[in-house]
């Protein structure tokens, strides 16, 4: 019955189109009222428990400040910027679409709010440069997910509230592998642009460099004060959003002045509706988890794996396999807020540290933004750019083969995670 209530019952709702909040709330529901000896009135304190935490203030911020960069400028003289740095080699525009993702991703944490601003401003330069739809629409939507990796990492927030890590120490452990997968991406497309013989775009020069870097100072500041800010002791992630709601705001109103007071209260007002979708789902997801903690389900799970004696590696690579297919379908902070708990326990008994785990899942929740069918980023795209969702399926497949190359190498080199960490030991 508890294996019926938890996982089947779920699916079922989910394959019926039922919304994963409702799923999960629903859940919590049916399994408080069935198990002896828990009140209903439990489920109203677990939900805004489930809310009422300090690191969690971040996830707002974090999408409003992305929205205001997308909007107030700052996105468009980073594209500029890296533009003018790549130019003049075959596969640059592709290249600079890649870079700036992960410029974006240093500022927002947003995979949606990369592909929007980002998509925007490359989209019709990479078919204008000779980029056919297919490869262009699947290298904006693939790259979106590398802000999912870069710090700062929405995910990441989330994973540490959920299996009670640092979230400084996962920033930091999602710089290199952020890095890695920009790099093996830009190999290919690199290749690919060699292949297709696709048009040279303008040369790199120094006055086009120095004018661009002029220009984008203000928006490279950014990441300088968010990461800097947090590393340097000088404010919590938490406040490091604040930070930088506040930092995009007066650069965009006062620097820029792309915005004014009424357009920038019109972006908090669409960003609050995305806060909404994302904070309902943490609350389902909460009373989900405490249900599934206080049914004994981990432990007893955690038991039975023991005896079966499983080789580390061979658990990891089922972990990979199932956070790949539940990635496909949840998004991220319900995917996580729903399984640390769970396999915790497991990651734990095997040895294996939390903080490289919390990379290992929140690169496969990265694949699941733009996983068919139902990859967020993959939707955002489409609603986009207007482009049939087959067309978009064919794009993303090599970046996916990319990535899953990526993440095995982040898999079974744990110290490509967890080297950095020895900066916040001195």
């Amino acid at each position: 019955m508890t294996f019926f209530l938890y996982f089947i019952l779920p699916v079922l709702l989910l394959a019926l189109g039922i919304p994963i909040y409702v799923i999960l709330l629903l859940t919590a529901i049916l399994g408080i009222a069935i198990t002896p000896g828990l009140p209903l009135t439990a489920m109203q304190t677990v939900v805004f428990g489930s809310l009422d935490t300090f690191p969690l203030l971040a996830v707002p911020m974090f999408v409003l400040a992305g929205d205001i960069m997308g909007r107030g400028g700052l996105a468009r003289r980073l594209v500029a910027w890296a533009m003018s740095l790549i130019g003049g080699i075959r596969g640059s525009l592709a290249v600079t679409t890649i870079a700036s993702a992960e410029l974006f991703g240093a500022m927002s944490g947003s995979a949606v709010g990369c592909v929007a601003a980002i998509g925007r401003l490359l989209h019709p330069a990479l078919r204008e440069g000779g980029y056919g739809q297919r490869f262009s629409i699947g290298i904006i939507a693939s790259s979106g997910a590398i802000a999912v990796i870069i710090p700062p990492s929405i995910p990441m927030i989330i994973y540490g509230l959920a299996a009670q890590q640092s979230v400084p120490a996962l920033f930091l452990a999602g710089v290199l592998p952020g890095i890695l997968i920009g790099l093996l991406t830009s190999a290919y497309v690199l290749v690919y642009a060699k292949i297709r013989m696709v048009p040279l775009t303008s040369k790199a020069r120094w006055k086009n460099i120095l004018e661009s870097t002029r220009e984008a100072s203000w928006s490279l500041g950014a990441p300088v004060v968010i990461l800097g800010g947090i590393y340097g002791g000088v404010f919590t992630p938490t406040e490091a959003a604040g930070v930088a709601v506040i930092y995009a705001a007066l650069v965009s109103r006062y620097i820029y002045r792309e915005v004014t007071w009424p357009e920038l209260w019109k972006i908090t007002q669409n960003s609050m509706y995305l806060v909404g979708q994302l904070l309902i789902i943490v609350a389902g997801a909460g009373a989900y988890s405490w249900l599934m903690t206080t049914s004994g389900f981990p432990q007893r799970l955690v038991e039975v794996i023991s005896a079966m004696q499983i080789e580390t590696w061979v658990l990891l690579f089922s972990f990979n396999v199932i956070l790949l297919v539940v990635g496909s379908f949840l998004e991220p902070p319900a995917a996580i807020l729903i399984l640390a708990p769970l396999v915790m326990p497991l990651v734990q008994a095997q040895g294996v540290d939390p903080i490289h785990f919390g990379i290992i899942m929140t690169v496969n929740l990265a694949l699941g933004m733009f996983t068919p069918p139902f990859g967020l980023n993959l939707f955002a795209s489409h609603a986009l750019f207007g482009v049939p969702l087959p067309t978009l399926y064919r794009g993303v497949l090599p970046f996916l083969a990319i990535y899953f190359v990526a993440l095995m190498i982040i898999t079974y080199v744990p110290s490509l995670s967890l080297a950095p960490l020895v900066l916040l030991k001195h």
